[in-house]
């Protein structure tokens, strides 16, 4: 199949990815998605469409890698066209049940994905990410902005950083939120977006998690106990607050070319953050509504 026999091509401009996102319709009327990067990402977005194709033979219900390839503007990867909304506009619709029911599904859909092992040759965890911790740190002493009571973070961090030892790794969706879910027409969970995967620790994969809790404390705690089979390790809440605050510490800097407004959600998020863990003294969210 050819992207330049598609007979409509509109673009998509929702997101935040780097990609050009369109919706394209063959002359029988079939829709994909089609997505076109720079040719400088060409090795990357290989690998990231190989991989799709590894999550789709676990049949985890997702936009279907169906071609690869260069164009005139760059890299393209062609996937199927989900029918649907987009979950999170549906999310606050759906009953106290419903909103649980989905998180246990995205729980589970999660476990699945995490079921792909990373390579042989990934880099130990604990030395990747405590670098990856002290650029953070190092980011946020240098930004012009602070959050209130923010140092909450980096001594929660550097308290529990020994978590980190000898932490498996396995392949992550890499941006795993309410977001990135759609709803189809029968009422199925599909995830979309794989633009940010990458390999690291299960339970870092959480970190988005911060998104769906705002939205839906019970589909947040679903899809905890969904993935846990509801048996949660304490050690799962301690490092899930230490990837919360790393990420937390790194988001006003990442806000501040994109203006006022995302500066301002990013420390109203902080604020919340630091609400749910009493301080970072506690590590378990208020949040979570435990099993229901």
């Amino acid at each position: 199949m050819s992207i330049y026999d598609f007979k409509t091509k509109i673009q998509i401009a929702k997101g935040w990815s780097g990609d050009k996102k369109y919706c394209v319709t063959t002359s029988d009327g079939k829709k994909y998605l089609l997505r076109i990067s720079k040719i400088e990402q060409l090795e990357r977005k290989s690998v990231e469409f190989e991989m799709m194709q590894c999550v789709e033979a676990l049949g985890v219900p997702m936009c279907k890698p169906i071609a690869f390839g260069t164009c005139d503007e760059g890299v393209y990867s062609l996937q199927s066209w989900i029918e649907g909304k987009d979950f999170e506009e549906v999310l606050m619709m759906l009953t106290d049940t419903e909103q649980y029911a989905y998180g246990i599904e995205a729980g589970q859909i999660l476990k699945h994905i995490h079921t792909i092992s990373a390579p042989d040759t990934q880099e130990e965890w604990e030395v990747r990410f405590n670098r990856k911790i002290e650029r953070k740190i190092q980011m946020y002493k240098d930004c012009p902005i602070k959050y209130d009571n923010g140092q909450s973070f980096i001594d929660y961090i550097n308290t529990n950083r020994y978590l980190l030892k000898s932490r498996p790794q396995c392949y992550q969706h890499g941006d795993y939120h309410v977001g990135n879910m759609m709803i189809d027409y029968d009422g199925k969970l599909q995830i979309i977006d794989f633009d940010r995967d990458d390999f690291g620790d299960p339970w870092e994969e959480f970190n988005r998690i911060v998104w769906s809790a705002q939205k839906s404390p019970l589909f947040a705690s679903g899809m905890v106990n969904g993935y846990f089979h509801e048996k949660v390790p304490m050690d799962f809440w301690r490092l899930l607050a230490l990837y919360i605050s790393s990420n937390t510490i790194s988001s006003i800097p990442w806000a501040i070319p994109f203006g006022r407004s995302e500066i301002d959600t990013m420390i109203n998020q902080a604020k919340e953050v630091l609400e749910w863990y009493d301080n970072m003294q506690n590590p378990v969210p208020t949040w979570y509504k435990g099993y229901i």
